[in-house]
């Protein structure tokens, strides 16, 4: 295998090493817990049975509703389960999130065969958008003074976010629009009014906070028959909440969590990194890193670091969107962008392409994520010194390149032809030539001529046979 191949070799398999690693770390799922009343020891099914009731507490702060939120709900419905707890409670303060990861998580708690509270804590937290129809779903629901709840409103769908509706909009575009909005909008109210009506709740009110985006605070929520009950901390709730029945698939259960051990169930590191990575920010950051690492290699000779981190950069922004809803328009549209980029070196358009890019990379940005409650989206302040960035570096580094490989040759034979040379003696017959010495580069050749030349005459050097060089006077 050449050196070459071995440096290719190397780096690529380093990257997918670590694109394993990432992909195994944030799908499989850790078998055993931590108990923090025994300092973190392992804790086995028989010895949590042996000590009683136990109650599995999973906390989501200032969190927004992901992939990476599901599948760690997911696992802690799973674990109480396995586990027989008496109840799982969730501490919730969410601005709301992506809808498939909403309904993946209301799913597993209407399936639930432990029963779930919810509570919205601490004081200053909020249950917004996703976090509503999350509370509906759950059997019990409760909140800390000082919190809110509501603004479930589907926000535009489709478009740039924030464009204005009217304007010079085809006025079919617009007619298409508002009849898909009107769609979301009838599917997310039906939703909110049947967890209503299934958990015994105000289905009147839980539909105003779809259709008007109303949001009540701790006691307007409990006197409109929102959430069950009001606790100022986590003691005080498991004490209101024991000796409450709660309607299960399996069945009713009596809630035995005056006296119950808490043990806290922590987000695991491949849930961490999915949760990064599921961050559309930090997605489209790490693939524009990875196009700056690429760009930098065809830069520079060989292979090395920057482009192996810019390969991994790569995997893992794409990775991050695969588990998003991608509008495909949008990701086109910074797909486009980065080729116009490229082109900015092969084409004469005077900056036009790098501008073009730059406004293919904002808006397809705006659009990249499809998701009607609008919270988990590309950030305007990431993408406008992100977009202008990128136009600037790749329009100095690519002009750069071109400009390095259509310079003429400066090293080796090659860069001798066309440059001057002196004469270092008199020429002399040799054959059909003259023949002779001559310097450039602070060097001495032997040279041709098909004329004589003296001393000191200044030469021009047509071409490189072996060591002689073919020499001309000049004009």
């Amino acid at each position: 295998m050449s050196s070459v191949s071995k440096q290719l070799t190397r780096p690529v398999v380093a990257v997918a090493v670590v694109g394993v690693m990432a992909l195994v770390g944030a799908t499989e799922v850790p078998q055993t817990w931590q108990d923090q009343s025994r300092g973190g020891d392992s804790v086995t099914a028989d010895e949590r049975a042996r000590a009683g009731g136990l109650v599995l507490h999973a906390r989501l702060d200032d969190e927004a509703i992901t992939p990476a939120i599901a599948r760690y709900l997911s696992r802690a419905i799973e674990e109480a389960e396995e586990n027989a707890a008496e109840c799982l409670v969730i501490e919730m303060d969410t601005p709301g999130g992506l809808m498939q990861s909403t309904r993946e998580i209301v799913k597993e708690l209407l399936d639930s065969n432990v029963p779930v509270v919810m509570y919205v804590s601490p004081s200053g937290a909020r249950a917004a958008s996703a976090g509503v129809f999350i509370t509906l779903a759950t059997h019990v629901a409760a909140m800390a003074p000082g919190t809110h709840i509501g603004a479930a409103h589907p926000v535009q769908v489709g478009g740039v976010p924030g464009s204005p509706p009217g304007g010079q909009e085809d006025t079919t575009v617009q007619r298409g629009r508002a009849v898909m909005e009107e769609k979301v909008l009838n599917d997310a109210v039906a939703w909110v009014r049947s967890l209503a009506d299934m958990r015994g709740r105000n289905a009147d009110m839980a539909e105003s906070m779809v259709t008007e985006s109303r949001t009540l605070v701790a006691v307007d929520a409990v006197k409109e028959g929102i959430v069950d009950l009001i606790a100022e901390n986590f003691t005080e709730l498991l004490e209101k909440i024991d000796g409450r029945t709660v309607e299960l698939p399996r069945g009713s259960q009596t809630l035995e969590t005056a006296a119950a051990r808490v043990e806290m169930l922590e987000m695991w590191w491949g849930e961490k990194l999915l949760g990064i990575l599921a961050n559309p920010n930090i997605a489209i950051i790490l693939i524009i890193l990875g196009f700056y690492g690429v760009l930098f290699e065809l830069y520079s000779p060989g292979w090395g670091v920057p482009g192996t981190v810019g390969i991994a950069c790569l995997l893992m922004g794409f990775f991050g969107l695969a588990v998003l809803p991608i509008n495909i328009v949008g990701l086109a549209l910074i797909l486009l962008a980065l080729a116009l980029f490229v082109a900015e070196a092969f084409v004469t358009s005077f900056g036009a392409l790098t501008i073009g890019g730059v406004a293919c990379l904002i808006i397809g940005g705006l659009m990249l994520i499809n998701e009607p409650l609008g919270v988990v989206r590309v950030s305007l302040k990431v993408l406008l010194p992100v977009a202008i960035a990128t136009g600037a570096i790749t329009f100095f580094l690519l002009t750069r390149i071109v400009k390095a490989f259509k310079a003429p040759v400066t090293t080796g034979s090659e860069g001798l032809i066309g440059t001057m040379a002196v004469a270092d003696d008199n020429f002399i017959p040799d054959g059909k030539e003259f023949a002779g010495y001559v310097r450039t580069h602070g060097e001495l050749w032997r040279a041709r001529a098909e004329v004589a030349a003296r001393r000191g005459d200044k030469l021009r050097i047509k071409n490189v046979d072996g060591l002689t060089l073919a020499v001309e006077r000049l004009e």
